[in-house]
């Protein structure tokens, strides 16, 4: 685990780096989940364990810091990515993001053209109609969520991951998660309006369904609009759990070939500006 001092809000964003060939595969995990839990199956399926891997945890979530000022919109949590893309010295990555981590990824991708060469998301929300969780969240006060709403949810994930394994991991991952750092991100979730951001985009890009989703609203008008869209059986909306090697394979396909004749970069090494890949202190990126 490695960490970014981001010093404009004294707090450090934790993250994976996985050692491996270009281009670089960056993972950004859903509402209460954590990359650190959910994607290193993922990143190292045999498809996809040849790339080099960026497995972050947004702050407020896993390992990453708690800063009590940090709003949690979109248009904050992506900036923060952008500066560790921009102190790793990384242009043109390939961002894989579920839910809230895709929704994030779209607004990177629209933002800062120059660091995604291309988007894979998983169920991301587009628009109020696709937010479950996080409307039951969000129809609470701030107050109210952190008095006693995210004790209720942990203990009803409880029971969620006693009947599902692809909610194992959910209970832990959301102990972990700042109760702010929920009610904030779903308080953006329930008032997004992504659809046109999205379609304007011209890089690639593919959304991914769980097939126990299906049919779902958006299906149609992504396959008309020119959007890949890949389906992973035997899985819902937590399908990085429910199914990593179907995940796994659907981001394997939207992938060009690695790089093997480039240097394979070690985890711990300096980036192209010379400094170490943990606890520095870099700028924010205005966003």
């Amino acid at each position: 685990m490695r960490a970014l001092y981001l010093p404009d809000l004294d707090a450090h964003l934790c993250y994976h780096d996985l050692g491996g060939h270009e281009p670089v595969c960056v993972y950004l995990h859903g509402l209460g989940l954590a990359s650190s839990a959910d994607v290193p199956a993922i990143a190292r399926h045999p498809l996809l364990a040849p790339y080099r891997a960026l497995l972050v945890d947004l702050l407020g979530f896993g390992f990453s810091d708690h800063p009590a000022a940090f709003p949690h919109t979109l248009e904050a949590h992506a900036p923060t990515i952008a500066h560790l893309l921009d102190h790793l010295g990384l242009r043109d990555c390939h961002l894989v993001g579920h839910s809230l981590g895709g929704t994030i990824a779209i607004v990177l991708a629209a933002a800062c053209p120059d660091l995604v060469a291309s988007l894979v998301v998983a169920e991301p929300n587009l628009e109020p109609e696709d937010t479950t969780l996080s409307r039951t969240i969000a129809d609470q006060t701030e107050a109210e969520y952190v008095a006693t709403g995210h004790a209720t949810l942990v203990a009803r994930a409880e029971t969620w991951a006693a009947e599902d394994p692809a909610m194992s991991t959910y209970p832990s991952t959301l102990r972990a998660a700042d109760p702010r750092a929920m009610h904030r991100s779903a308080a953006a979730l329930v008032t997004v309006s992504l659809r046109q951001t999205f379609l304007a985009l011209t890089l690639p890009r593919t959304y991914v369904f769980g097939a126990q989703t299906l049919p779902h609203h958006h299906e149609a008008w992504l396959r008309v609009a020119g959007v890949a869209v890949a389906v992973v059986p035997d899985a819902g909306h937590l399908m990085l759990t429910g199914n990593p090697d179907g995940v796994a394979r659907v981001i394997a396909a939207s992938l060009p070939a690695p790089d093997r004749d480039a240097e394979r970069v070690t985890p711990g090494s300096a980036s192209p500006h010379g400094h170490p890949t943990a606890f520095v202190t870099v700028p924010i990126r205005p966003g």
